[in-house]
């Protein structure tokens, strides 16, 4: 009896301790689910991706990451925007984007058949076709031939070589849309022609392409994120979306890109005011998504991206760059009464001093002011709006490779399809990196 009782007392602990083992299992299984965000029931909400972790990102931004297929399901429900409290965490006193004495931004644009085009277009292998407006049948090349000359002073000359050192050992990386890719490829044309056979090479065409310079051990760079923060719109293939949604407070997926790059040049305008209202979604968890105006939307946007300037870019190492709006010239009208056209067909600059069209906005122009005043030394502005605006004759129009096929009467009204926001190469953008070139 003692020696059955005893092992009935052995069977019975032993049952208890198995029955703690699958109690303390199932335990920490549902543990690690809400550490990884899982949910037991997957139809309460969308199933959104991993939680990414890094250990040189010391700013505190949203970290989780949607997939390209996560945005569908993205906004369950919508509501107004109302103006929250600014996001901004920085309060410092405004600084001059000018050269010394020189106000680089403020001038005229001369004529110059000798020293402009800084190179020929038929010559770059990476040369775009949305850009390549001789190669597509432009027939004048005069849009080729100006030079920007600032009152009262003068742009140093463009010299590859000395750009070339300015960037050896770094990285040199272009953030934004395609207006900010145009930039790129501008320097890419201006510098590879100084670069041998086999010393130089290009990655595949992707959210980050890179162009390197072996002999410099330096590259020059484009990464995709035309609104800043995480969008709906991070493809650089497909991104024309008919809802636009970022995340306003969510800039880790990008900032991972470009934390530790040298030189940073970023652009952001033309998406916040294309399309209907931005849908802003500040929780993945409930998916209540507001509906914002661009405006509101981009003022959103560059407020978390100055917390990110103002807390991560070290100054001793990096430059930070911001380059004002691109303007359009879609209507002619305004600078040649009566007209009912848009860039097609032109092929002079505006002379008209401090013109300024609708396709600048006054009050985007105040926003970016105001918050790259807050970031001081650490950012510099280049303020190529105004430049720019008189030159309605360096848009691509009609020469540029469409991708989009169009109907009989669009191809009978070429008015009806030219391209007036993008920029012919060689052109404007070459002078955006002369200045670029300036300041570095």
């Amino acid at each position: 009896m003692q020696k059955w009782s005893r092992r009935r007392v052995q069977l019975l602990l032993f049952f208890c301790l198995f029955l703690l083992f699958i109690i303390s299992s199932i335990l920490g299984n549902q543990s690690t689910s809400r550490i990884q965000g899982k949910v037991p029931n997957a139809t309460r909400r969308p199933s959104f991706p991993t939680f990414l972790t890094t250990n040189s990102s010391n700013h505190k931004f949203t970290k989780w990451i949607l997939g390209a297929s996560d945005w569908g399901n993205a906004c369950g429900s919508s509501q107004i925007y109302k103006k929250r409290p600014s996001l901004a965490t920085v309060k410092l006193q405004p600084r001059d984007s000018r050269q010394g004495s020189c106000d680089f931004f403020s001038g005229r644009w001369v004529y110059d058949n000798v020293s402009y085009p800084l190179y020929d277009e038929g010559s770059c292998p990476y040369m775009s076709d949305q850009l390549a407006c001789k190669k597509h049948g432009r027939p004048d090349e005069e849009y080729q031939k100006w030079r920007w000359q600032p009152h009262g002073c003068n742009l140093k000359r463009w010299k590859g070589l000395e750009m070339l050192e300015k960037l050896r050992g770094k990285r040199l990386m272009f953030v934004g849309d395609s207006l900010n890719r145009g930039q790129w490829i501008s320097m890419v044309c201006l510098l590879q022609s100084l670069i041998p056979t086999g010393k130089k090479s290009m990655s595949p065409n992707a959210p980050l392409t890179i162009f390197t310079v072996e002999e410099y051990n330096a590259t020059v760079e484009f990464y995709w994120a035309p609104l800043i923060v995480e969008s709906n719109s991070d493809d650089p293939v497909n991104h024309r979306l008919d809802d636009r949604i970022i995340r306003p407070d969510s800039l880790f997926k990008h900032a991972s890109q470009w934390e530790n790059v040298d030189i940073l040049v970023f652009n952001s305008y033309l998406w916040w005011r294309s399309g209907p209202k931005v849908k802003l979604l500040w929780s993945v968890d409930d998916g209540t998504c507001e509906a914002a105006d661009g405006l509101d939307a981009m003022a959103l946007a560059l407020e978390t991206w100055a917390n990110w300037v103002a807390s991560s870019v070290d100054q001793r190492r990096q430059r930070v760059f911001f380059v004002t709006m691109s303007p359009t010239h879609l209507w002619s009208r305004e600078w040649n009464l009566g007209s009912d056209g848009n860039c097609f067909q032109e092929t002079m600059p505006i002379e008209e001093k401090s013109y300024w069209g609708s396709g600048s906005d006054i009050e985007t122009m105040k926003l970016v002011e105001n918050i790259m005043g807050r970031l001081r030394d650490k950012v510099t502005v280049l303020n190529i709006t105004q430049l720019s605006e008189y030159r309605k004759d360096s848009h691509p129009s009609i020469y540029r490779k469409f991708w989009e096929t169009f109907a009989p009467q669009q191809l009978a009204n070429p008015v009806s399809y030219s391209d007036c926001i993008h920029w012919c190469l060689p052109g404007v953008p070459d002078v955006w990196n002369e200045l670029l070139f300036n300041f570095l």
